[in-house]
């Protein structure tokens, strides 16, 4: 690595921060090949053969120095509606239904009179999958999502990797939430969401009706012992020969932000211990989209298997507009291309699955980037723990919210979706670089990290 690879931490490659130049010498020294590589985020490689106007780091490029092949999609729309029930062409080129933008996204699913998810379940189908593989592919995904949950949860390990020695937050939290349950029970807390009836989920807990509702009659988790309901009395902060009292403690709880929060971290705990993930877009912000997700299927969903393949495809259709319009690249546009880019595609395939008609989705997935526009990346230590654990965790609370105040909204807005992406663009090339990944400011340089010193 010394030898043959040289780290020009002072040089950035025109196209994308993230470069790599690749150059072949004989043995005089002489080169011979040489091509450059760019990570371009989401676990996307690119090279200088991609087409120009794909991605936002190509828009800095000369367009009239480039191939016209690189420019253009040769495919026309179809403008009459779609016949019910017409198949789309198998293994063609082109999709059936492309689209650049979100009015053109809204636009086709007008016209054919179809939804976000069925537009891209058939430019999958172009492609020359099945139904079957479209099937089996969405439910792997979900499955891998769904597994490194409970990993994040179920984990005996209790600190990060790092000098950091962040500890883990994902057990204790689930371990709360599912206080009064049988060992091995993984059925979600409907007793702390419930709130008189069933109207949150449609989940039946056998035995739910007969729960003591006196918590110091509950059996402890554990086995035969009782619970005394209280725990040691908590230490009231504060004098109280003030004219102000003090406040005494006492916890809250909001489920759905609570089960949110955990399932987040959960993953990108496991992220940060270099478990196994789903890049979504990214692996930084790979919590934000599992949890709301986890969320819809344990709580809101009555057909877990639609809801999965209608989220995962309508927040696949926002990630692709971002790709194509921005960035998904926190090198390039700071954590807003990240946490701020996953928050908008867990938002839209959460009103997706409410049922939401498609510009109300679009809606939501404007106010989930809207509110992250600015958002800037600065791990401590250049760890992906600190802040990027909980800002997934409330990145997936904001989508929550965001989808709700779409659905709230009857169609009035102010901001499309492709003049937030367009915000966004502008907000990343106006970001310094102090901001962008390089750990060179902000949390980075205001947090004082102890070294470690060996043992000798």
């Amino acid at each position: 690595m010394d030898r043959d690879m040289l780290w020009r931490w002072d040089q950035v490659l025109k196209t994308h921060p993230n470069g790599m130049r690749f150059s072949v010498f004989d043995d005089n020294g002489n080169l011979l090949a040489t091509n450059e590589y760019f990570s371009v985020g989401g676990g996307f490689v690119v090279n200088e053969n991609t087409k120009v106007d794909e991605n936002l780091f190509y828009k800095g490029v000369d367009k009239s120095s480039v191939h016209g092949a690189r420019l253009h999609q040769h495919v026309h729309v179809a403008e009459s509606p779609s016949v019910v029930g017409r198949e789309p062409p198998s293994g063609s080129e082109q999709p059936p239904y492309p689209f650049k933008s979100g009015d053109s996204l809204l636009n086709l699913t007008r016209v054919h009179n179809m939804t976000i998810a069925q537009i891209v379940y058939d430019n999958e189908r172009s492609f020359g999958y099945k139904d079957d593989d479209i099937h089996d592919k969405l439910m792997r995904i979900w499955a891998v999502m769904d597994d490194c949950i409970r990993s994040g949860v179920h984990t005996r390990e209790t600190t990060l990797p790092g000098r950091l020695g962040l500890r883990r937050r994902a057990p204790m939290l689930y371990r709360r939430l599912m206080r009064g349950f049988y060992p091995g029970l993984s059925t979600p807390n409907l007793q702390a969401i419930e709130g008189g009836d069933h109207a949150i989920g449609a989940i039946d807990v056998p035995g739910s009706d007969s729960r003591p509702k006196d918590p110091s009659s509950a059996t402890s988790t554990s086995g035969g012992l009782k619970s005394t309901g209280h725990s040691h009395a908590a230490r009231v902060v504060g004098s109280f020969d003030h004219p102000m009292l003090p406040e005494p403690p006492r916890k809250t709880m909001i489920p759905a932000v609570d089960f949110l929060s955990c399932y987040a971290i959960a993953v990108n705990e496991v992220n940060a211990s270099g478990g196994r993930i789903v890049t979504s877009p990214t692996n930084g912000a790979a919590g934000v989209i599992p949890a709301v997700l986890k969320y819809i299927t344990e709580f809101v969903s009555d057909d877990p298997g639609k809801s999965i393949k209608t989220f995962l495809l309508t927040a696949a259709a926002i990630g692709m507009l971002f790709k194509r319009g921005s960035t998904i690249s926190a090198a390039e546009g700071g954590c807003q291309a990240e946490v701020g880019v996953a928050c908008s595609m867990a938002s839209a395939g959460f009103a997706a699955c409410m049922g939401a008609s498609p510009e109300t989705v679009l809606q939501a997935a404007e106010i989930g980037i809207e509110h992250n526009l600015g958002l800037t990346c600065d791990p401590i230590d250049g760890l992906v723990q600190v802040p990027c654990i909980e800002r997934n965790s409330l990145g997936a609370v904001k989508a929550v919210t965001a989808a709700q105040l779409s659905m709230a909204a009857d169609g009035v807005y102010s901001v499309t979706l492709d003049e937030a992406i367009e915000a966004m663009r502008l907000t990343a090339a106006d970001m310094s670089v102090k901001y962008k990944e390089t750990s060179l400011s902000s949390l980075q340089t205001s947090v004082k990290i102890p070294l470690t010193v060996p043992a000798w």
